[in-house]
């Protein structure tokens, strides 16, 4: 359950891999999960191409607070991340997510942050979709996490698995990725935290599959996407 891991939670996982439609899936949940202060950063500032700051509006409808630029302007697209982003990391009485960008290059925007991060403190999940070309392997996704790490100095604490061809998606995509993340697991002792699938496809999952299954609207697509 959301409400068991860390009170700052950072999605991670390479670009493509559906991590920022994951992000504003988990905070729409956590909201209704939990009472008090919930906040949401955007920490994509690196070839950004779906950002959660799209979703101002709708965050700020269901009190979620948005953070992401330091620049407010609607036609542009500034590398520049608000001061902001500390004060949920220094308030106990938020519940933060942050969506960070999506390689060792993007992950240098939480490095900026990472010494008000204490281990046992946060939750790093990182986003595995094995139809990406760069995160295919065991090997691509561990070397993946491992440069994130070096540049964050923040540990990855759990997996999800991602993989999906968007309104396409079968089970039989999930639980071929399922394959993937869970060889990840083995090999680095990561646990799987949770297994995302468009929420049609709850009721055919697997019920004894490793990690959680998460219900996922596609926020982030319009109809025509």
């Amino acid at each position: 359950m959301i409400i068991n891991d860390k009170r700052t939670r950072i999605i991670i996982g390479h670009y493509g891999s559906g991590k920022t439609e994951f992000a504003i899936n988990y905070v729409m949940k956590l909201r209704e999960a939990v009472e008090g202060k919930v906040a949401i950063a955007d920490l994509d500032v690196v070839n950004v191409y779906f950002r959660t700051r799209e979703k101002r509006d709708l965050l700020q409808s269901k009190n979620i607070m948005p953070i992401d630029t330091s620049v407010q302007a609607t036609a542009v697209d500034v590398p520049a991340v608000s001061a902001q982003v500390m004060a949920p990391l220094q308030d106990d009485s938020y519940n933060y997510v942050m969506d960070v960008g999506g390689d060792s290059i993007g992950a240098r925007a939480l490095a900026r942050f990472s010494h008000l991060l204490k281990e046992g403190e946060y939750d790093m999940l990182f986003v595995v979709n094995a139809n990406r070309e760069k995160t295919s392997t065991a090997e691509d996704v561990i070397r993946h996490i491992r440069e994130i790490e070096a540049v964050t100095n923040v540990k990855v604490t759990g997996l999800i698995n991602n993989t999906h061809f968007i309104r396409q998606t079968t089970v039989e995509d999930i639980l071929r990725g399922q394959e993937l993340t869970k060889e990840v697991s083995r090999m680095t002792g990561i646990p799987i935290r949770y297994v995302s699938c468009i929420e049609h496809l709850v009721d055919q999952m697997p019920k004894d599959i490793e990690g959680e299954i998460f219900p996922i609207k596609l926020y982030m697509r319009e109809d025509w996407m």
